[in-house]
């Protein structure tokens, strides 16, 4: 009974029976280095052990639907919604945005830099032929592409010459543009992260339809009676408080902001 109690003695200082938590977050997310920064003061601060399985947002969803994850943490508002509708989480909750880019060959043949907005941006790729890699992961970002060559009217399937879908996360879809000297739909931070950049610069920025919300969606124990509900609320009681918000908004690269805090309300 001795050695028993000084076995759990140790396992207790040394943190090993903390709580278990398993988050499907974005790889945009993960890719900016924030994680990194988050984890820590979470483990401290609530004793739980979050435990990341990074996909992009479509397979981070269907992680939530299958109840193979506790909670998610995406960026992708009508998918996010029809989550919360289909019953797999009781509500969505913003914790923070920052925003989509284009990000291209410095001497930029399409002329993105001057577009009016990201629209113009896409078609005078289109116009020019020029090289364009997409994540084509289904990711949130993929999403937002995707929506944005709707809106453009163009069917970017159709030119196998120069789209190229590389079913990959952020970081290696920057690496495929770099290689491929392309343009590429990015969130920003996770262009101010990435280290290979190469011959590429941020060409334009700035249109409202480029702003990039990230949720965090607890998978409801309803449907999956499994999960962590508990652990769930908790982290998103540290993810929605003061400390968290110090964190997001003070973490930086080169003094440029990666993330802005904007946690709300329960829906």
């Amino acid at each position: 009974m001795t050695r028993v109690l000084a076995i759990l003695f140790c396992l207790l200082a040394t943190g090993s029976l903390a709580e278990q938590l398993k988050v499907a977050v974005t790889t945009s997310f993960h890719n900016s280095g924030l994680s990194d920064v988050l984890l820590p003061a979470i483990a401290t601060d609530t004793g739980l052990e979050v435990q990341l399985l990074v996909v992009g947002t479509g397979q981070a969803l269907r992680l939530g639907e299958a109840g193979d994850v506790d909670a998610i943490l995406v960026h992708s508002r009508s998918a996010e919604d029809a989550f919360v509708a289909e019953g797999y989480a009781p509500h969505r909750r913003e914790i923070m945005y920052n925003d989509f880019v284009f990000i291209g060959p410095k001497d930029d043949p399409a002329k993105v830099g001057t577009a009016s907005d990201a629209v113009t941006a896409l078609q005078r790729i289109a116009e020019a032929e020029a090289n364009f890699v997409s994540r084509g992961d289904d990711s949130g970002t993929h999403k937002k592409e995707r929506a944005l060559w709707n809106e453009a009217t163009l069917d970017p399937d159709q030119f196998a010459a120069w789209y190229k879908a590389v079913g990959a996360g952020m970081g290696a879809s920057l690496n495929t543009a770099a290689g491929f000297d392309a343009y590429i739909l990015a969130d920003r931070a996770s262009w101010l992260n990435f280290g290979n950049k190469g011959d590429l610069a941020l060409l334009f920025s700035g249109d409202p339809v480029l702003f990039n919300q990230y949720a965090y969606l607890p998978v409801d124990p309803a449907r999956h009676p499994h999960v962590k509900a508990e652990a769930a609320q908790k982290l998103e009681e540290w993810l929605t408080s003061s400390t968290a918000q110090a964190l997001i908004d003070g973490y930086t690269i080169g003094g440029e902001p990666l993330f802005v805090f904007n946690a709300t309300p329960k829906d």
